[in-house]
């Protein structure tokens, strides 16, 4: 338990329940659960045990979406978030360029969660609880972003995980499941001129742009490190 850890419960929760919290927070209690939120590209976001922890490392993932999709210049993109978790994206997203956005989760609670994060935002974004294989659109995108569930079964992760909704963090085939089904799956929700961003699991880089190169063989496709030099994010333009 660190001093940072600790002035957030003495900031956010009454002091007859500080004994209580830090007793959690020493047991390895996310803290983000604890205090009920977590700021995020600049937004504080609701979390409950229902939803992800947004990480620092999907603010790049946001970023350079933003970069990209002024570089190709779309003009107010139609977006669909794939396993939209707690929101986060759709609404980072919302809140610096002009779109409409689409949000889907397997999971109703999450979708709660979404829904009520962007209330409190004052952002219109459509959230639906519905998994990407049931899911279909008559309408084209232009951009899907996902992170989605790319942990594989057999992997070590921090403890800390144990408390956030499994289903959320592992995924089957080695992790590359949902990876799979989304880039098979984008042909029919794309515009021709399009992009898909990925937040992707270290060393499965190589693996996707594979699936990608026998789906889009024309396709831009970029691949970048996070701050630890780990592989982190794949980016797919089709121009």
């Amino acid at each position: 338990m660190n001093n940072f850890d600790k002035d957030l419960i003495k900031k956010y929760i009454p002091e007859d329940k500080w004994e209580e919290a830090f007793k959690k927070l020493e047991e390895g209690y996310p803290v983000q659960y604890l205090i009920g939120n977590v700021e995020f590209y600049g937004t504080i976001i609701d979390v409950n045990e229902n939803v992800l922890i947004p990480r620092f490392e999907t603010e790049y993932l946001v970023d350079d979406l933003i970069n990209l999709i002024k570089e190709y210049n779309f003009s107010n993109p139609k977006i669909l978030d794939i396993g939209t978790g707690s929101g986060c994206i759709s609404i980072a997203l919302k809140k610096n360029i002009k779109c409409s956005i689409m949000g889907i989760d397997k999971s109703n609670s999450a979708i709660e969660v979404a829904k009520h994060n962007a209330l409190k935002n004052k952002l219109d974004i459509t959230f639906e609880n519905i998994s990407i294989e049931e899911y279909a659109s008559k309408k084209k995108y232009d951009i899907i972003v996902s992170n989605p569930p790319y942990v594989r079964f057999d992997e070590e992760v921090d403890p800390k995980t144990k408390y956030e909704p499994q289903e959320a963090l592992f995924a089957g085939d080695n992790g590359l499941y949902f990876y799979k089904l989304i880039i098979n799956k984008s042909k029919e929700l794309l515009n021709k001129k399009s992009i898909i961003a990925f937040e992707i699991g270290n060393g499965q880089a190589s693996d996707i742009i594979l699936l990608v190169k026998k789906v889009y063989p024309e396709a831009n496709i970029i691949s970048k490190k996070d701050l630890n030099g780990f592989e982190r994010y794949i980016y797919i333009i089709n121009e």
